[in-house]
């Protein structure tokens, strides 16, 4: 990139800022074909909700947000829901149209970028064209920068959170105990099952003694029907 000194006028005997490069385009750009990977909406929801809960973790007492921030939130969600292709992957914004959706300036979104990408939630990849001059010849043009969203195991400091403990018992979520063996057995007896899955049914907790004691007394009184 060129210097700010190129937009300030040219001080008495000072001709000016010299550069060596070819092209005034960042020395990383790419002009190689970037391929995004696609990224589902629910995933890049999963994704958002995630880094709001990222910020929280980190805020502390006196400051404004967590080591997000408000305006690398503000950035991130344009990116995900306004400029990403779920389909394909594509997101390459330009800073003037990411700040005027964020409501932010180019300069905020700059160090919201640079802070997305410090914390491993935004990667971006530089990219140059070449462009035809009217003598025929040709310079390198800096293009948008290619984004990237990534994971969470990505992210630098975040903590997944611990899973939600089981209800407690009685209250509404938890699963209802199943009925006795016995008033099991009575129950598919009453429906009509045969003796041998009742006795079966019987015999399936080793634990209830009395259920046992039954399912013995029916194979001995049932003898070969079972």
């Amino acid at each position: 990139m060129r210097s700010i000194a190129y937009a300030l006028p040219p001080l008495p005997g000072f001709a000016g800022p010299r550069t060596f490069a070819a092209w005034p385009v960042w020395r990383d750009s790419t002009t190689k074909e970037v391929h995004f990977q696609p990224l589902p909406k629910k995933e890049a929801a999963r994704r958002w909700h995630k880094a709001r809960r990222f910020d929280r973790q980190t805020h502390t007492a006196g400051k404004h947000g967590g080591a997000i921030g408000r305006p690398a939130l503000a950035v991130l969600y344009v990116l995900l829901f306004d400029f990403l292709d779920f389909t394909t992957g594509q997101l390459d914004p330009s800073y003037d149209a990411i700040a005027a959706k964020a409501g932010v300036c180019r300069r905020a979104v700059a160090g919201a970028l640079q802070r997305l990408k410090a914390l491993g939630l935004l990667h971006w990849q530089r990219r140059s064209r070449p462009e035809r001059e009217a003598g025929g010849g040709y310079r390198q043009v800096q293009e948008t920068n290619a984004y990237a969203s990534l994971p969470p195991s990505q992210w630098l400091g975040y903590r997944e959170p611990p899973p939600p403990p089981p209800p407690e018992p009685g209250t509404w979520g938890d699963h209802p105990p199943l009925p006795p063996v016995i008033a099991q057995a009575a129950a598919d007896l009453a429906a009509g099952s045969s003796h041998r899955s009742v006795l079966g049914l019987l015999e399936s907790d080793p634990g209830d003694q009395l259920a046992g004691a039954l399912a013995r007394l029916g194979r001995a009184i049932f003898g070969s029907q079972t």
